[in-house]
This record gives C-alpha cells, sequence and structure tokens, in this order.
C-alpha cells in the first residue's frame, strides 16, 4: 500500500529518512562546512536561506529582507524561533544559540511549510549549532597555542640579548621552573618545512614541556629547543631516529646569557649531522682562534676597536651591539626575526656601528674582525654596563700574531692543501672578493660555479660552514688573517 506524502506510509517515511542522511552527512569531518550546509537546505526545501551573526552580518546564503526586532528578539533569546508570511513569501526564523553567540537561521519560500520542510529548517540549525560550536572551539584552541608559541618565542628572542631576567619572569608565569637552572644545551631539529608544526609538537610531547620550544622564525623547516635539563637530548635523538628525514644538531652545555653562543652551535653541529648515518651531531668544542689570543692584549685591542661606542648612552651602545652579533651571525633578515624587530631596523643599527668604527661590513674580514670583538665584548662579565676591563693597548696585527694561533692557522688551512684542485687558493679569493663566487671566479679565470663547488668541498675538510655566514666563516677568515694569506682590514676615521 502506498503512503500519502505527509501521512505515515513508507514513500514519506523514506523521503525523510533520505534528508536527513544527506544532513548528516554534513558533520562527517570532510563535510563540516556551513556554507554547504546552508546551500543543501536551500535546494532541499526550495528556498533562500539566510545565516546571519547577532552583528547583522551574512556568515552564509544569500541576504534576506528580516525584521529587524523580530532578529533581536531572536538573538536575545526571548525567542526561538519565529514565522510569519506575506501574499508571496513564507518565512522561518530559527535561533541557532552558541556558548558565547548567537545567530540567526533564515528561510523564506513561496510555498508553506509543511512537515518536512519544517523538520528540515529545525534539523538544520542543529547541525549548523554543532558545526559553529567546534569551529568556535577549533579556533579557540588555534588563539591559545598561537599565543603560547608566540610567548616562547619572545622567551627566546630575551635569551638571544642575554636578558635572561626578564625571560625567566615571562615564563614564570605557564612554565614555572623551566628557566630556574643556569645552563641549558640548545638543540635544533631539521625537518622539512610542511612537517615542522607536527615535529614541534612531537618535540613538546616528548621533552614534557620541561624544555622551550620554538619554531625558528628565521629558518622555515628549524626547531629550536632549550633544555635547562639533560632529558631532552635522549627524547630527541629518539624522535630523530624515527623519521628519516629529520635531522639534530646539539651545543655544548652553556650559561642561559650565552644561548646565542649555544645556538650557533646547534647550527654548526646540524650541518654535521646530515654526514652521520643516525643524522645526528653534538658540537664538539674545539680550539677557539680567541682562545690562542693573549687575553690581556684580546681585552685591550677589544676596548680600543670599540671605542667609537662608548660616546653613546649605555642603552643605545647595548642595543646596537646585541643587533650586530646577531646581523654578523646571520642575514639581516634572519636576524630581525630573530629578536622581533624588522629587517631595516637591523640594518640601520648595523650601519651605525659600521659608520662609527669606519669599517665595511661588506668585505668578509671586516666582518669577522668585529665579530671577534663584538663577542670579546659579550663574554665579559660587564658588558652591558661598561666599555668592558681594559688591557694593554694592542693592534690587530699584535693580536693575530700570536704563535699559538699561527699554529693554529696553519694547521687548519693546511688540511685543504692535499686537494689537487687547489680549493685552498680558492677559497682565499672567495673570501677576499666579500664571499661573491662571481668576483672570485672572474679573479681566478674559473666559472662561479666551480668556485662554489670547491667551497662546498672545503666545508667538510676544515668542519666549518662555509656558505652562510657565521662563527665557522669568521674563523677561518681569521686564519687567513693570521697566517697572512688575507690583508688585514682596514677601519677608516670614525664618522
Amino acid at each position: 500500500m502506498t503512503g500519502r506524502e505527509n501521512g505515515t506510509g513508507g514513500t514519506a517515511a523514506g523521503a525523510e529518512g533520505a534528508w536527513a542522511a544527506e544532513l548528516l552527512e554534513h558533520l562527517r569531518p570532510a563535510g563540516r562546512d556551513v556554507r554547504k550546509v546552508v546551500a543543501w537546505l536551500s535546494g532541499t526545501v526550495d528556498a533562500a536561506v539566510a545565516l546571519q551573526d547577532d552583528a547583522g552580518n551574512l556568515m552564509a546564503g544569500d541576504r534576506l529582507p528580516l525584521d529587524g526586532d523580530l532578529v533581536a528578539d531572536l538573538v536575545a533569546g526571548r525567542i526561538a524561533s519565529a514565522a510569519c508570511q506575506s501574499r508571496e513569501r513564507h518565512l522561518r526564523l530559527v535561533r541557532v544559540e552558541l556558548a558565547a553567540r548567537s545567530c540567526v537561521l533564515a528561510v523564506s519560500r513561496a510555498a508553506p511549510f509543511d512537515r518536512r520542510a519544517s523538520d528540515a529548517v529545525t534539523h538544520t540549525a542543529q547541525v549548523i549549532g554543532l558545526l559553529l560550536a567546534a569551529h568556535d572551539s577549533a579556533a579557540a584552541g588555534h588563539r591559545l597555542r598561537r599565543a603560547t608559541s608566540d610567548l616562547r618565542l619572545a622567551i627566546l628572542q630575551l635569551l638571544m640579548v642575554e636578558d635572561t631576567v626578564a625571560a625567566r619572569r615571562v615564563a614564570a608565569g605557564l612554565w614555572p621552573g623551566l628557566l630556574d637552572a643556569d645552563t641549558a644545551c640548545v638543540y635544533v631539529v631539521e625537518a622539512a618545512p610542511s612537517a615542522r608544526d607536527r615535529v614541534a609538537q612531537e618535540c613538546l610531547d616528548r621533552t614534557g614541556e620541561k624544555a622551550l620550544v620554538v619554531r625558528c622564525p628565521a629558518m622555515s623547516g628549524h626547531v629550536i629547543v632549550v633544555s635547562p635539563r639533560d632529558t631532552a637530548a635522549g627524547a630527541l635523538r629518539s624522535l630523530v631516529a624515527g623519521h628519516r628525514d629529520l635531522f639534530l644538531g646539539g651545543s655544548v652545555r652553556q650559561s642561559l646569557a650565552r644561548t646565542a653562543t649555544a645556538y650557533g652551535q646547534a647550527v654548526s653541529a646540524l650541518a654535521v649531522a646530515h654526514f652521520r648515518p643516525d643524522k645526528t651531531a653534538v658540537y664538539a668544542e674545539r680550539t677557539r682562534p680567541e682562545r690562542l689570543m693573549d687575553p690581556e692584549l684580546l681585552r685591550g685591542w677589544t676596548a680600543r676597536a670599540l671605542r667609537p661606542l662608548d660616546a653613546l648612552p649605555h642603552h643605545t651602545r647595548a642595543e646596537l651591539l646585541a643587533t650586530n652579533r646577531l646581523g654578523l651571525e646571520f642575514t639581516a633578515v634572519n636576524a630581525a626575526k630573530i629578536l622581533g624587530v624588522s629587517r631595516n631596523t637591523v640594518r640601520a643599527r648595523m650601519e651605525r656601528v659600521e659608520a662609527l668604527l669606519g669599517a665595511d661590513f661588506t668585505g668578509l674580514a671586516a666582518r669577522a674582525v668585529v665579530h671577534l670583538a663584538v663577542n670579546t665584548q659579550f663574554g665579559q662579565p660587564d658588558s652591558h654596563t661598561t666599555a668592558g676591563s681594559p688591557g694593554r693597548e694592542a693592534l690587530l696585527a699584535d693580536l693575530l700574531s700570536g704563535p699559538a694561533l699561527r699554529t693554529w692557522a696553519r694547521d687548519l688551512l693546511a688540511r685543504l692543501d692535499a686537494d689537487a684542485r687547489n680549493p685552498r687558493r680558492t677559497l682565499r679569493a672567495w673570501i677576499a672578493a666579500g664571499g661573491n663566487a662571481e668576483r672570485a671566479a672572474q679573479a681566478l679565470g674559473m666559472h662561479p660555479q666551480t668556485v662554489r663547488e670547491h667551497v662546498r668541498s672545503a666545508e667538510p675538510v676544515l668542519e666549518r660552514r662555509l656558505l652562510t655566514w657565521g662563527t665557522d666563516l669568521y674563523e677561518v677568515v681569521l686564519a687567513h688573517l693570521a697566517v697572512g694569506d688575507l690583508d688585514l682590514p682596514v677601519f677608516g676615521a670614525p664618522a
């Protein structure tokens, strides 16, 4: 027997079951789109449909002329639904209630609302409420995660400029005790940029939030982990072992005030990790050239080199030194991301130091020498309050002429002599050309790509990154200066 359209027979039940099943499909993870639900309702009941928020903004569907007082009553919760009609149209309005707001679903059609259409509108409002609540919850969770991520970055930026007091104060609110230790190791996990968010979350999970995990603002595939405790190393090694496309570089333990130094060590170790079977490497505490210099001469030379900055107010001087320390270690763009300022600000501060010192930062020799002075200044306990401990006045030539330093420099560069391609000559010309492969190639009479290949091949031999600016490259430049393979940089009169 065949049932009537709105009766209790099989046709009505089947039709109602069909539209209900279609509506439920919109709750599946792949179909959660309020606009699609509104469009589905419009086609199902042959009506114009509008979904608007409590401020009257259209969220989905088509704008409909609605009575303002009626909508206000719905939004305020004085009524849950309403129906009205004119000669041409029949209108239904339903309140969609959410935790912090409410919306109004309006349906206008030419035919009267039968039971099927009324039920479809009512149930659609419920589905829209579920979807909007899920969206609000997801959005709130995303905002919370974003705010927490920004806070972690702010703490890292404070550590990078040695403001450990402020870093601890900021961290104490959400992660009590995180930075109570005086020392920490820094690790850098490298992943594909598309996988970094997942890797960062895994780092948080595996360290139990007992380490500072930050998405590197400069390198899109890097996750930085500052670990005051010793537990992070094993957890991160386990993470890298389980994913073939991850690499890990770690620093030696440093004081929190030397987080920037530790970060540079971790990045240097990361380059070595690419050649290791286990894809991990810890920075080898090798002999640093500054440790082979006479400490008193080094302090005296540093004070002399940075003397043009002494006339500045203390806070300005400290700001310039902190910015130039990172600006010489990284590109201006990456230093700006780490510091949380604009790249124009970084460049302006570096240009000011260039002018005050009469230096030319386009030359690698000048950059290496100023980098040595700035880092020596930061290595002194009172580097933020005074010009540093005085030492014997010294010229750069005096500083670089010590027998221990020259022996180290000769031994380091001699590693390249076994290569018949003579990469040592190429490297010297490349440094003299300011790291510009094209100019070095013209001087040597070879192709620029050959220059780059020679420089790249020297990296594993010297165990230092050369194609990116930073401590590794500046050590090699200082070695060339010490053995006399390069002319000493000339510092002009301060502007």
